[in-house]
């Protein structure tokens, strides 16, 4: 087993303990994306302070130039940064498949010719955001079948997770709480029975809020993290992604030394034998 202590000293010590995705490795267990934040400069900061190296775009907004957007290929390296292409704004299976195609040629653009990365969304309704089991299900067994690999956006649901796995899928990525809210690990339960199960790397995603969420998400056996509005709606982007790569870090060095055991009582951390006011020495 890798030592605790490299995962926690940068992404150059980390290479002892990659994440591999789809055959690929990655230093880096911390994804960010490229939405909500206030200018192009908070962004590139943001992403430079967390170490990441995989990044997600909204093919759709992309495509559009939608606000925030603008000059987003030309914003960031992609020959040091993987690109994610997701299909956000996706209400079907059909309409996921055909964005999805969309961003394979979007990172070709990037100069990424060899990737078939895709994050899988299929979300129907607006209010909630919730992902549609039914539609990710039917659109990544045909990505799969294409040569995609695909990243599925998931509500915590062990028994889709394996099936989306059964199928193919890269990872699994269960939200942690609805997407943006910054509520925490509203689903850390059911998250704990996918890591045990997994066969595939599991990335939480959605709803992370604060460092501390972040280190508990690692601490219980997640591969790997998606983090976007925690960071870019921060009163300091920059600061939070630097934050949120050390929580990251943290949890994963934690998670591999392995937790002292919960007790019911106290156990006293220093030796009884010897105590002063005893002749005999004994406790």
């Amino acid at each position: 087993m890798p030592s605790p202590v490299s995962s926690l000293s940068g992404p150059a010590a980390a290479a002892g303990d990659p994440l591999v995705i789809a055959g690929r490795r990655f230093s880096s267990r911390l994804m960010t994306g490229t939405g909500k934040y206030p200018d192009q400069a908070s962004l590139q900061g943001s992403i430079a302070a967390s170490g990441c190296e995989i990044v997600t775009v909204a093919v759709r907004r992309v495509q559009s130039q939608a606000p925030g957007h603008e000059g987003l290929l030309e914003a960031i390296d992609w020959e040091k940064i993987w690109m994610l292409p997701n299909t956000a704004g996706c209400t079907t299976a059909e309409e996921a498949v055909r964005v999805a195609r969309l961003g394979r040629e979007l990172a070709r653009l990037a100069g990424q010719d060899d990737n078939n990365f895709i994050k899988l969304e299929v979300i129907p309704e607006g209010r909630h955001l919730l992902p549609d089991p039914l539609g990710t299900l039917e659109a990544a067994e045909i990505l799969v079948r294409e040569g995609f690999a695909v990243l599925p956006y998931i509500n915590a649901d062990p028994l889709l997770a394996r099936r989306l796995e059964d199928v193919g899928c890269a990872t699994v990525m269960p939200l942690a709480s609805p997407i943006g809210s910054g509520q925490g690990l509203g689903n850390l339960a059911n998250i704990r029975l996918i890591v045990e199960q997994a066969r595939v790397p599991v990335v939480v995603d959605a709803g992370i809020g604060v460092p501390s969420d972040a280190a508990l998400a690692m601490e219980v056996g997640a591969d790997a993290l998606l983090i976007n509005s925690a960071i870019a709606h921060s009163g300091n982007p920059i600061a939070m992604a630097e934050a949120m790569a050390l929580a990251t870090r943290a949890g994963r060095a934690a998670f591999l030394a392995g937790p002292m055991p919960r007790r019911p009582e106290a156990v006293a951390s220093s030796p009884q034998v010897g105590r002063v006011g005893r002749p005999d020495g004994q406790p």
